[in-house]
């Protein structure tokens, strides 16, 4: 029979720990990338049709909305994680903080960096082209949904770890 010692070692927090610095760097760094490749085509757009800037900065905000998944699982990972004589920490629940902030994390790099190319190429199109708008909206909808998805893994996995 295991005892509470091995159940919940000293090290399981570490886990959680690098589950909230996956959500973030990985999250952040999908974000950024969203947001600087698509503000390069939004500054091209700029120099020749300064009356579009302001549609065009929807690729920037999706971008931004990543960093904000990101956030809300790294909160809520690290209200969990308690020092050791105030929680037992498993194992167990380090393993499934790690999982979900992995998951929130690497969809919002994905995304991000989907939303950063679609972005870019979209809002050129949109300065030569009016009618691609609805497309590229919708493009830009399904790739911020991939971090939506990994969002949801992560709140799922966060409320079984919790449990």
């Amino acid at each position: 029979m295991l005892n509470e010692n091995e159940l919940t070692p000293s090290f399981a927090p570490f886990f959680g720990l690098s589950g909230i610095a996956f959500a973030m760097v990985f999250g952040c760094v999908g974000a950024a990338y969203g947001t600087a490749k698509s503000g390069i085509g939004i500054a091209g757009v700029g120099t020749y049709r300064p009356d579009l800037i302001m549609k065009s900065l929807i690729p920037v905000v999706m971008s931004g909305i990543l960093a904000v998944y990101a956030l809300v699982i790294s909160v809520l990972i690290a209200s969990d994680i308690r020092p050791p004589p105030l929680k037992n920490y498993s194992l167990f629940n380090g393993f499934m903080h790690m999982a979900a902030g992995m998951s929130v994390g690497l969809t919002g790099l994905a995304a991000g960096y989907a939303i950063g190319i679609v972005g870019d190429v979209g809002v050129r199109a949109y300065m030569s082209q009016s009618r691609i708008f609805v497309g590229m909206v919708l493009i830009l909808i399904f790739a911020e949904v991939l971090g939506l998805y990994g969002l949801i893994v992560a709140l799922i996995l966060n409320t079984r770890a919790s449990g």
